[in-house]
């Protein structure tokens, strides 16, 4: 039998075609425009997500057996908001995840609210990028669109929704709204009047490997696909992209060293930080996860090369390296502010260190190593909750440096497992259709029989030892700058007025 997984992107939509061995048949890309209509703001039709998924699902099948397919389900970007009418058209564009519009609707929820009961009521404090903030923007600055609302969904979803005729969701993306008690698995009644909606607005929430229905007979036709095809709830990005790199089960981790970054740690029960330094979500294999996101990573490194020393031989300037973990220069991150574990959009990349003695070689040095502390200080976050890591998983376009591999290994003091493929959210959904269709009996058991690990890193007792040191200095500069970055932020509200 084949599995299809449909992974919506900001940019574009992958999809992937796999048989019940986990063996890839197909990849296909199929791209759709994103709009921005004031600075800060990031749009999507919703309806443009549909037609490139028909087209392509169309090439995807070219070649294949077409009455084997089985199963589809999704990975999605997370946050957004798709709203719909009684009529079941969309109102207005998708918000995505990326819009930055929402500030006072969080300031409003995190301080009036307070962080301490919106956590309380859904493991998570207010992000700009979390779907219940941009309903109160909503509900404040396009009232008659609001009050039009019969359906409020996720992205994904919205595509669920056309395959199959149902309303749903899954836990995994239901936990990003902020709409959603982690804890229970289920909608939070407090969120929904605090936003102003009704619980019958929301989908119905799956676990993610469940089925949801069976495609609508007018897809199959178009498709040339069997009507009983199954479709299950899928996950968030990042909950597909875990199944997809065997991320699941009590204590495993992935970090995601792309543009941005991310610490996916699975568990086996609810943790949620006091501090909400990182995300609180639900699993894709019915359980629980923590997560971070830093908003620099991989592009620290790029802008570094490619923006400050004009070069584009990455592999040339990190060869220079030489002393790891001797290094007296340190670099904060925060090129665009930092999500996990500070929440502060104000916060700056900074050097700090520097002496006459210091060449581009230190500089270099200490972007890697600031990437791979920052990475262990939300690490340090999941410890206080209990987790136990032995190892990680990463993926990205960073882990293609063997440098930076090496520096992460030991300052994160882990075995670094880096996995033989990298098909990302996509091959999850696949993974999680092949679940719901009875191929495999758990998600776990799919992630051992399909991801395959093709070599390890593993920490040097000498080098953790001076990382260790490394980090302790690491860890007290940002307290030490949050002020500055305060003044900075005041002076250009000043200039700006």
């Amino acid at each position: 039998m084949l599995y299809a997984g449909i992974d919506l992107g900001t940019s574009s939509v992958k999809l992937l075609l796999m048989d019940k061995e986990g063996t890839i048949i197909n990849t296909v890309t199929e791209e759709y425009p994103i709009y921005f209509p004031k600075t800060g703001w990031a749009e999507q039709n919703p309806e443009d997500w549909y037609r490139s998924v028909m087209n392509g699902m169309k090439r995807l099948l070219e070649g294949a057996d077409r009455r084997e397919l089985a199963g589809i389900s999704f990975g999605g970007q997370m946050h957004g908001l798709v709203v719909l009418d009684e009529n079941n058209s969309v109102i207005r564009p998708c918000i995505l995840w990326n819009d930055g519009r929402t500030q006072e609707e969080c300031d409003y929820l995190n301080q009036q609210i307070g962080k301490k009961i919106i956590s309380s009521y859904t493991a998570n404090i207010a992000f700009a990028g979390f779907t219940a903030p941009k309903i109160l923007w909503m509900k404040k600055n396009e009232p008659e669109n609001f009050k039009r609302i019969k359906k409020i969904m996720l992205p994904k979803d919205y595509l669920a929704y056309m395959l199959t005729g149902v309303f749903s969701t899954d836990v995994s993306d239901a936990s990003g709204t902020l709409l959603f008690d982690v804890k229970n698995r289920c909608w939070s009644q407090e969120m929904c009047t605090i936003c102003g909606i009704t619980e019958e607005m929301l989908p119905r929430v799956y676990e993610s490997y469940e089925c949801i229905g069976t495609v609508l007979h007018q897809t199959a036709d178009e498709l040339g696909i069997d009507a009983e095809v199954k479709v299950a709830a899928g996950a968030g990005d990042n909950a597909a992209a875990a199944v997809a790199t065997g991320t699941v089960g009590e204590g495993k981790c992935n970090l995601s060293l792309g543009t941005s970054g991310t610490v996916f740690i699975s568990s086996d029960t609810f943790r949620a930080d006091e501090n909400n330094g990182l995300h609180s979500f639900c699993d894709a294999n019915g359980k629980y996860h923590l997560m971070g996101c830093m908003l620099s990573a991989a592009s620290c490194n790029k802008w570094w090369m490619e923006d400050i020393l004009y070069t584009k031989d990455y592999e040339k300037e990190q060869s220079i390296i030489e002393n790891l973990g001797e290094n007296q220069v340190y670099f904060l991150p925060y090129l665009m502010g930092e999500r996990s574990p500070h929440n502060n959009p104000d916060a700056r990349g900074t050097f700090i260190g520097m002496s006459m003695d210091t060449g581009r070689c230190h500089m270099t040095q200490a972007v890697l190593e600031g990437v791979a502390f920052a990475f262990r200080d939300m690490l340090e976050i999941s410890k206080k909750s209990g987790i136990k890591v032995e190892s990680t998983k990463v993926c990205g376009g960073g882990a293609k440096s063997r440098l930076w591999l090496r520096i992460l290994a030991n300052v994160l003091n882990l075995r670094l497992e880096i996995p033989e493929r990298e098909e990302g959210p996509s091959l999850g959904a696949a993974m999680l259709a092949a679940v719901a269709c009875g191929e495999y009996k758990t998600v776990e058991e799919a992630a051992e029989k399909i991801v395959k690990i093709k070599e390890f890193v593993e920490p040097e007792k000498k080098l953790v030892e001076n990382y260790d040191r490394c980090y302790e200095t690491f860890r007290q500069i940002y307290p030490a700058c949050k002020g500055i970055y305060d003044l900075i932020k005041n002076e250009t509200r000043r200039k700006e007025r």
